[in-house]
C-alpha cells in the first residue's frame, strides 16, 4: 500500500479530476486496472526483464521527464491564471482526452515500472509461488480501494475548491510535484 499511495503524478491527476467531478469512474477503474496488470507483470518476473533493457529504461526515463515537465507547465499556467473551476463535472475535457493524460501519467512514468513491477514483484517473489500471487491480490486490492478513495473522496473538498485561491494552491502544488519528478527522472 506504501507504494501505491506515494503522492505522484497520477494520484494528483486522479485527486484534480475527482475534485472537479469528472470521469471519475473510468479514472479510477482505469487506474486500479494498470496497476493491476504492471502487478501481475512483476509477480511474473517482467522485473528482470526491464532491469535488463537500459535502452527501454532510458526511453521511458527521458519520455516521461518530457510528459511531466510539460504537465507542470500546463499546471503552472493554470495557477498563475486563476481559473475558477466548477465542481459539478460540467467542464470540457472529453473522457478520451482524460484517459490519455492519465494513461501518459501510469505508462510514461518510470517510477511506475520500478515500484509496482521490479519493487513489488521482488517482494512478491519472496513469498513463493502461491505465496507471491496472494500477496500480488492484495496488492491489487490494495490499488484499486486507493484510488476509489481518492477518486471519490475528492469530491468532499467540492466546497473549499469554490474559491479561486483553492484551485490556485492545488494547481502549484501539482505544477511543483510535477517539475520535481521530471527533473529526478533526468538526474537518476
Amino acid at each position: 500500500m506504501a507504494l501505491i499511495v506515494a503522492i505522484g503524478s497520477q494520484n494528483a491527476f486522479v485527486l484534480r479530476q475527482g475534485i472537479r467531478r469528472e470521469h471519475v469512474l473510468p479514472l479510477v477503474a482505469f487506474c486500479a486496472l494498470s496497476d493491476a496488470l504492471l502487478i501481475v507483470a512483476g509477480v511474473g518476473g517482467a522485473g528482470m526483464v526491464l532491469r535488463g533493457n537500459a535502452t527501454l529504461m532510458l526511453l521511458t526515463r527521458y519520455g516521461g521527464a518530457l510528459f511531466l515537465g510539460i504537465y507542470a507547465l500546463l499546471a503552472a499556467r493554470r495557477a498563475w491564471a486563476g481559473t475558477q473551476l466548477q465542481v459539478d463535472g460540467r467542464q470540457g475535457s472529453t473522457l478520451a482526452a482524460a484517459l490519455l493524460t492519465c494513461f501518459g501519467f501510469t505508462f510514461l512514468n518510470p517510477h511506475v515500472y520500478l515500484d509496482t513491477v521490479v519493487l513489488l514483484g521482488a517482494i512478491a517473489n519472496q513469498h513463493g509461488e502461491t505465496g507471491r500471487w496472494v500477496f500480488g491480490a492484495g496488492a491489487g486490492l490494495a490499488s484499486a480501494v486507493w484510488f476509489s478513495a481518492l477518486g471519490y473522496g475528492a469530491r468532499l473538498l467540492g466546497p473549499l475548491f469554490e474559491h479561486i485561491a483553492a484551485w490556485r494552491v492545488l494547481d502549484s502544488l501539482i505544477a511543483l510535484t510535477m517539475a520535481t519528478l521530471a527533473l529526478t527522472l533526468l538526474q537518476t
